[in-house]
């Protein structure tokens, strides 16, 4: 169990289903679909209220596909603002010009990236929460569980000793659920010390587009923000034995790549230094206790997946707690959880470790590569469509599957059981049930029924052939999208 402080006195307890540890948005996530689902559910954060500042900045279109299945993909879209460009410099200069635009269309109801800051992001889910009776408790942390079996009982720093069915840590780098199930937290610390700074600037840089900066001395990320002029700042900063023993301020950090692409900084809305980790738990559950997004794995902040993958832990994980908890699954449901997960964090934190590697290695070649070559080729190849697509379809994380999950069964043409359900039309919005269904495109066979959930049908047209489904195919819908089984006509 986690070592803390002694509680304070009793306080009254209050039994729930379920026990979210962790109010960032993996946790808010989770809570919000199970309140949807009419879940009992409680969550905790040790904070003193929702965050004001954050490093995650962008959702990307499978989150938004599951926010549009909250009922809120629209709010969150009117308080990000999208990006249609990245462009690359280097030795000061502009070198490529990236047209992203609705780079996922066809694909998804979302085929952009938006900047959305993680603080957004909590404030929208809060607010959804609310609506809906739940607060989150703060100033109150886990101090211990205990697994009994037919539940866990948790003991809070308020001093109050509460029961739930199930515990849900979503509690970060340093979760104490992770702790207190003695689970391996494997990886390491990369040599570079980052800063994250919200500015208010001007100068070519400060254009509406992602801009990265490969220059042979430093690293800088542009990233824009909701608000005229208002801009991310990511860079490199000298890690020294004297900068780890004093806390790092804007002042510290070397301005001559700013200088060099003329970036003018008027003001600093915050700044912050952080270390870079990659890391993945060994198991993402135990008994009756789960854990999710930062508790779970940590990787570098490329590509933008972390709050993302977060999301979509919590998404995965949701449905099933509540037909646990409403008596409708067997054994093994839950038990799906850490496979399909734990195979996609894996391969994302090895995917961003070479990623980051190549954009921070020294050396002549790398920096040729990176400054010279990088600039000239991606442009190029982004204006392949079939690049393009795969490009999306990647880092939107649309191209995620369960196909070896032990709920995915049958295939028919391109598309298997395990598959997330291709977006046709207004083929999305029966999902917002948050219940499993059946879909059919064109006119199902006599005979051809399903007894178990809702079945709806869809015209066949040629974007359904265009994406792969086949006419007259029952696809089984999971609550969260993916098709569970198909089933052949």
């Amino acid at each position: 169990m986690p070592n803390a402080r002694k509680p304070k006195s009793s306080s009254a307890s209050r039994a729930s289903q379920v026990l979210v540890v962790g109010a960032g948005p993996t946790g808010l996530t989770l809570a919000l679909w199970l309140a949807r689902r009419g879940v009992d559910v409680r969550i905790v954060d040790k904070t003193e209220g929702p965050g004001t500042t954050s490093r995650a900045l962008v959702v990307h279109a499978r989150t938004l596909e599951f926010f549009q299945q909250l009922g809120i993909a629209d709010e969150a879209i009117a308080r990000g603002c999208k990006f249609a460009g990245a462009r690359l410099w280097a030795h000061g200069e502009q070198r490529g010009h990236i047209v992203i635009g609705d780079i996922g269309k066809d694909l998804s109801p979302f085929p952009f990236m938006l900047v959305l800051p993680q603080d957004e992001t909590e404030r929208l889910l809060i607010e959804e929460l609310d609506k809906l009776g739940v607060a989150v408790e703060r100033r109150t942390e886990l101090i211990s569980f205990e697994d009994t079996g037919p539940n866990v009982v948790a003991t809070l720093s308020n001093g109050e000793t509460t029961q739930c069915l199930y515990l849900a840590g979503c509690d970060g780098t340093h979760s104490a659920v992770r702790h207190g199930l003695g689970i391996e937290f494997a990886g390491g610390t990369y040599a570079h010390m980052f800063y994250v700074a919200d500015v208010e600037a001007t100068g070519p840089m400060i254009n509406g587009d992602l801009n990265l900066a490969l220059d042979s001395a430093d690293f800088l990320g542009v990233f824009p923000m909701p608000g005229k002029d208002k801009a991310r700042l990511i860079g490199t900063v000298k890690d020294t034995a004297e900068d780890a023993a004093r806390k790092l301020r804007w002042e510290d950090v070397s301005t001559d790549i700013l200088k060099k692409l003329k970036v003018n900084v008027a003001r600093v809305n915050w700044f912050s230094t952080y270390h870079v980790h990659h890391r993945v738990a060994k198991t993402f559950s135990k008994g009756r206790a789960f854990l999710l997004g930062d508790a779970a794995h940590i990787h570098s902040p490329v590509g933008g997946q972390g709050m993302n993958t977060g999301i979509g832990d919590a998404v995965n994980l949701a449905w099933k707690l509540a037909m646990e908890v409403e008596g409708r699954a067997d054994e093994k449901l839950l038990e799906s959880y850490e496979p399909e997960r734990i195979a996609f964090a894996r391969r994302l934190v090895a995917t961003t470790d070479r990623a980051f590697t190549f954009v921070t290695q020294d050396g002549a070649i790398a920096r040729r590569v990176r400054e010279d070559v990088v600039p000239s080729v991606m442009p190029k190849l982004m204006s392949i469509d079939s690049v393009r697509r795969y490009m999306f379809r990647t880092v939107s994380q649309v191209l995620i599957d369960y196909r070896q999950s032990p709920l995915s069964s049958g295939r028919a043409g391109r598309v298997h059981g395990g598959d997330r359900l291709p977006w046709v039309g207004d083929n999305y919005a029966p999902l917002r049930s948050l219940e499993w269904q059946v879909h059919f495109y064109g006119d199902a066979k006599p005979g051809i029924a399903h007894a178990d959930y809702p079945v709806h049908r869809f015209p066949w047209s040629e974007a359904a052939e265009h994406a792969g489904l086949q006419q007259n195919v029952a696809y089984e819908i999971r609550p969260d999208g993916y098709i569970g089984k198909v089933i052949p006509a």
